[in-house]
């Protein structure tokens, strides 16, 4: 059985390269919308079924692959801790998330079209009413 990571959206999986690799895609910007969302890095990677180390990487990677962070994260302790994004990290988001919505709209009869090829033809109704 094949796992898909987004079973609930049908349609297009857009990954933005940038210079050097930096990739960007519905993963990554998930975990900066977890991290918007809840506080936390932790709870966002949790948020997802992803383990706290491999959130914490992610958010380590997306920091070092911009001209300055994306994400601010606090230790806990006393004081709790936390992490939020920066006004960069919210532009980053914001400027995946309309790129995503524009693919989309301009997609949306290729992508009608190419879901009806899948699907193939409705099979006809059987009446087992009697």
């Amino acid at each position: 059985m094949v796992k898909l990571r987004h079973p609930e959206t049908l349609g297009l999986r857009l990954r933005v390269v940038l210079g050097d690799g930096l990739i960007i895609g519905p993963g990554r910007a998930d975990l900066l919308e977890g991290i918007r969302e809840t506080g936390s890095i932790a709870a966002a990677g949790r948020r997802m079924g992803m383990s706290y180390k491999r959130a914490w990487q992610l958010s380590e990677t997306l920091n070092a692959s911009f001209h300055a962070p994306v994400i601010v994260a606090a230790k806990g302790g006393v004081a709790g801790g936390g992490a939020h994004l920066t006004p960069l990290g919210e532009t980053v988001l914001d400027a995946y998330r309309t790129l995503v919505r524009t693919a989309h709209q301009a997609g949306e009869t290729a992508i009608a079209t190419l879901t009806a090829a899948v699907a193939g033809p409705a099979p006809h109704a059987t009446d087992f009413s009697e």
